[in-house]
């Protein structure tokens, strides 16, 4: 074999051997080494913090790029226990972390005049009841309800009479206890989020540039983005662009082109008006979303002020109607001017398109009733993260991302989808239409399948489990013909046993408890006064 030596220069590394000399090719070549987010907000500092948490600077250059000049549309967020473990891969203290977001828990959902005016149910983070003899509890349940054994189904659910009693406790780790058989999330202040995420990006080597993008460079044969001019005249150049930039989505639509789908069909509402105002009626460990005649208006308690707003159709009633609507229903004096967002629910037919990965509102938009918005930017940075590309930007790879992503939104869609199409309400043509409109096929077919036998349909890659469709089937008033009959194993005193048994050792758990309050306070107390953090 031949003696050689690997000699290293300016024009990068070679063998040297008796036979002539040859280029090595380093494998370092292909790996992306610039990462450009461009827009900031939530959406593009959990990109950043999640990034930088995974990579060294040194081998990854991350830089974002944002100007105080664009507004982000962050107004309040509520979440589900998604993040808690997002937030654990972080490395994130929970209780600093509450701290710095002015954050509450949320146990789930509370809806009010969805499925008819004066009905109220809860969409819990949480189980009902247990299965027993290898039947969900549900089925002894619908069989229990229709023998007149069995109250109403939220009674069976720990997070719900934890809602209903306004109390909170962390979850048992023991899988045999009640206090096992449910989760939480949090409500938060957006700003203060980002704010708080900005900190932990930049602690880990991410560079901030503000400015304002006021072109986008682009390479003359492929179409992949090269680089982005600021209004300062500097010029940023990366490998992989992620666009952050909100609805208008400037990388991923304006420059590419890439096209929308508009599910406004099914989901009309395309506008919200936003204010914060004084908390009064305390800190309720939930999101309420009341349904009005047109829309509907969400309540998200935070440490030290309520968000709230009205989610609503501009086909069906005017925006000062609509604000009107909003600010006769607050229960406190207002902290801010109210705020009007306009929008089209739907996705980026690609949400990632040749260099460039929307994340956030740039890549779609679904409304939150369901508190689905930052889960869908951290499972979109997950799934970044999984199929990371080198500069070759493999096809394989795009079309894998862009095939989870619109599975996901569109699962979530459907099930947006049944809050309105589940309905008995006749009092508007915004109510008539949602309730008479044709709905997606597979939606249909899992409804049809439930009122048949009761039966949900679990996908497995399927954001809303069982126990979310039953709260709003049954919330709602979707009673199923039929159950599961090995639920007759059981006799009719054996069954009615079983609901006193399962309420019973719920209410008592329940009763245990402090108030979500007290707990709240002892846990971790707000650093940030009401004067200090309106926005």
């Amino acid at each position: 074999m031949d003696n050689y030596h690997i000699n290293k220069g300016g024009q990068g590394a070679y063998i040297e051997s008796a036979r002539g000399r040859m280029k090595v090719t380093d494998c370092n070549d292909k790996k992306i080494k610039r990462v450009l987010i461009v827009g900031g907000g939530t959406s593009g500092w959990i990109a950043a913090a999640s990034l930088s948490h995974l990579y060294n600077h040194a081998d990854l250059n991350i830089r974002l790029v944002e100007s105080q000049e664009i507004a982000t549309v962050g107004v309040g967020e509520a979440t589900v226990p998604h993040i808690r473990y997002f937030n654990a891969r972080l490395g994130l203290d929970e209780r600093e972390f509450m701290k710095s977001t002015q954050a509450t828990f949320k146990l789930g959902n509370e809806f009010r005049n969805w499925g008819r005016e004066g009905l109220r149910y809860a969409h819990p983070f949480g189980a009902f009841g247990e299965s027993v003899a290898g039947v969900g509890f549900h089925h002894h349940w619908v069989r229990a309800h229709k023998k007149g054994l069995a109250s109403e189904i939220g009674d069976y659910a720990l997070s719900v009479q934890m809602m209903n009693k306004g109390r909170f406790a962390l979850p048992d780790k023991d899988p045999q206890s009640v206090l096992s058989t449910f989760s939480y999330a949090y409500q938060f202040d957006a700003y203060l989020y980002a704010a708080y995420l900005r900190k932990y990006s930049e602690a880990r080597g991410v560079v901030r540039t503000e400015g304002k993008v006021t072109h986008v460079e682009q390479h003359p044969e492929t179409g992949d983005v090269t680089a982005i001019q600021l209004a300062s005249g500097e010029r940023i150049v990366a490998d992989l662009f992620i666009d952050c930039t909100g609805f208008h989505g400037l990388l991923i639509e304006q420059t590419l082109k890439t096209g929308y789908e508009d599910w406004s069909h099914w989901l009309p509402n395309d506008r919200a008006w936003a204010v914060n105002c004084e908390i009064r009626e305390g800190h309720l460990p939930l999101t309420r979303n009341t349904a009005h005649k047109v829309g509907w208006q969400w309540r998200i308690p935070l440490q030290h002020r309520l968000g709230n707003g009205y989610v609503h159709s501009s086909a069906f009633i005017d925006e000062q109607d609509a604000l009107d609507t909003l600010m006769n229903n607050l229960e406190g004096p207002t902290l801010t001017e109210p705020k009007l967002l306009k929008f089209v629910t739907g996705k980026r037919k690609k949400q990632w398109n040749k260099n460039v990965v929307a994340i956030g509102l740039s890549s779609g938009f679904l409304e939150p009733l369901e508190s689905t918005s930052i889960h869908l930017i951290h499972l979109a940075v997950t799934n970044l993260v999984e199929m990371f590309p080198d500069k070759d930007f493999r096809d394989e790879d795009r079309d894998e991302y862009n095939r989870i992503m619109s599975m996901e939104y569109t699962r979530v869609r459907d099930f947006l989808i049944l809050h309105y199409h589940a309905t008995e309400r006749t009092d508007s043509e915004f109510w008539n239409y949602c309730r008479t409109m044709e709905i997606p096929d597979a939606l249909k077919y899992e409804m049809d399948l439930f009122r048949q036998r009761a039966v949900v349909v679990n996908y497995k890659q399927k954001f809303f489990l069982e126990p979310s469709w039953l709260s709003v089937y049954f919330g709602q008033g979707v009673m199923p013909d039929s159950y599961d009959p090995l639920s007759e194993r059981l006799n009719d005193a054996e069954l009615e046993a079983l609901m006193v048994h399962t309420k019973s050792r719920i209410d008592q758990a329940v009763d245990a408890m402090p108030s979500n309050g007290a707990f709240l306070e002892a846990y971790c107390p707000g650093s940030v006064t009401p004067e200090k953090a309106l926005h």
